[in-house]
């Protein structure tokens, strides 16, 4: 598979006829010899939502009752992480199934060979870089195993066109190739402008047209549809049938509109019979961004939110749907990653994963399948950019001597260089991280401190200067022009 998955469709874009020759496989047996269909897989991705933005994971004031409705009918995951907590390496997390460090995205650099300057967070409007066309997508590993694969909304991973969705396994792209507060905003469709100056008003409901739309056109196909919402990040929009329509204000306005985009999406997966085929999850790419006040969200019961390795900014809400399958009400508090739906997508699509490189997602299937199920995670790594922060392992979490610097990357404040000193939790009793009980458990501080040592010699880590054995390359301009 691996010769077939790098350098001989990386620049090319295939439409929907493409993409049902990919799957012809699936129909030209008998009746009797032709194999199950494997299920479809979509995937609703919202910016920088909140934990507790959604009424099943505890909003008083914003209604959700898509999302809850998938919640009851599905699972509830409550230990849930993205791999970073900003945009640009927590969508390369997902999409790898690897920590973003593993695979160069972590901190972007601001120009080709100029390694000196303090990188970017995310990718800038600007920046000459990507994903490696070396590393083999979800769509990718699916499309290669007769999917249609189809992106729609922000993308975040390389806005020149070498670097799109359509170079990385999407058969269809439609959406930003960046942040919304980024200028010049910009839709692209394949790889091609089609439209400047975006009203954004109607963004959201548009995502949600254009998503229903290809569920209709492949509906007859497997199929893997990943929506990246562009919203809640600032700035807010919406259009005027949803305006003013929520407890939560704007912001609320923003989710609401979101969980009828969901709603739409469930209500043609039941419309075509495909319920019982198609496995719906959602989730967001990092936790609030918080101090934007009104216009930012809430991770209650969790400390901060986006630009902090506290739980607010990493644990994120997740709900899965596949009925038949999933049983209703599920609820699982097991640590599980957004790293780990690539090879839980794989297994279930009856797909090996790259056996040539590192995966650090693992298969959670038994936690959405079986009650009572275990992680298979001895450890999370909370990173911010190349710098380790902090360790999970159970319920312990032991946050590293970082700096005020670290405790939000989006404030400024004075005395940038004092140090925090380190911190152990028991997130079972203290989830908001307020009583460090370092001095009372040497036992666990030592061994998380043994599993941070071995996530820096895989991975790395700035703050203490080790390289990481294991990592690999941000994609360059030479990359793809070589």
């Amino acid at each position: 598979m691996r010769a077939n998955t790098i350098s001989r469709r990386r620049f090319m874009y295939l439409g929907s006829a493409a993409a049902a020759g990919l799957v012809a496989s699936f129909t030209r047996t008998s009746r009797a010899q032709a194999p199950k269909r494997p299920p479809n897989f979509v995937i609703i991705f919202t910016d920088d939502q909140g934990y507790n933005d959604a009424g099943c994971f505890g909003s008083r004031r914003i209604k959700t009752p898509n999302l809850d409705r998938m919640a009851a009918e599905g699972a509830r995951l409550t230990s849930f992480y993205s791999a970073a907590p900003v945009c640009t390496p927590s969508r390369a997390a997902l999409l790898t199934g690897c920590y973003p460090q593993r695979v160069g995205l972590a901190a972007i650099p601001r120009h080709e060979g100029d390694l000196t300057a303090p990188p970017h967070h995310v990718m800038r409007q600007d920046s000459p870089f990507g994903l490696h066309p070396s590393e083999i997508t979800l769509a990718e590993l699916l499309r290669n195993a007769g999917y249609a694969t189809g992106c729609i909304g922000k993308w975040h991973l390389g806005h020149l066109p070498p670097f799109l969705p359509p170079n990385h396994g999407f058969d269809y792209y439609f959406g930003l190739p960046y942040s919304n507060d980024m200028p010049p905003v910009y839709l692209i469709r394949g790889t091609e402008t089609i439209e400047t100056d975006v009203n954004q008003e109607t963004l959201t409901e548009r995502y949600t047209e254009e998503a229903v739309q290809f569920i209709r056109g492949h509906k007859d196909v497997p199929f893997f549809l990943y929506v990246p919402h562009s919203m809640p990040h600032v700035p807010l929009f919406v259009s005027g049938r949803f305006r003013g329509k929520s407890e939560g204000g704007l912001y609320g306005d923003v989710i609401e509109t979101i969980d009828w985009g969901a709603g739409q999406i469930l209500d043609t997966l039941k419309e075509l019979g495909l319920d019982s085929d198609t496995l719906v999850l959602f989730t967001s790419d990092n936790g609030p961004w918080y101090i934007k006040g009104e216009d930012g969200g809430n991770a209650t019961p969790w400390r901060a939110g986006k630009g902090t390795t506290y739980e607010g900014g990493m644990r994120v809400p997740c709900i899965v749907r596949w009925p038949g399958h999933i049983p209703a009400g599920l609820v699982s508090g097991e640590i599980a990653t957004s790293m780990d739906i690539y090879p839980t997508f794989a297994h279930l699509a009856g797909l090996q994963v790259p056996q040539d490189r590192i995966i650090d997602g693992r298969n959670i299937w038994p936690i959405l399948s079986e009650p009572g199920a275990k992680t298979p995670h001895e450890a999370f790594y909370y990173y911010f950019g190349n710098e380790l922060h902090a360790v999970r392992s159970g319920n312990w979490k032991l946050r590293l001597e970082t700096t005020l610097r670290d405790e939000d990357i989006y404030r400024r404040t004075p005395n940038l260089d004092t140090p925090m000193p380190e911190a152990l939790y028991n997130l079972d009793v203290d989830p908001g991280e307020q009583k460090s009980v370092h001095k009372d458990h040497p036992d666990v501080v030592k061994r998380l401190h043994e599993l941070a040592e071995k996530a820096r010699n895989d991975l790395g880590d700035a703050r203490t200067g080790v390289t990481g054995k294991n990592v690999r390359p941000i994609g360059t301009l030479k990359d793809v022009q070589g």
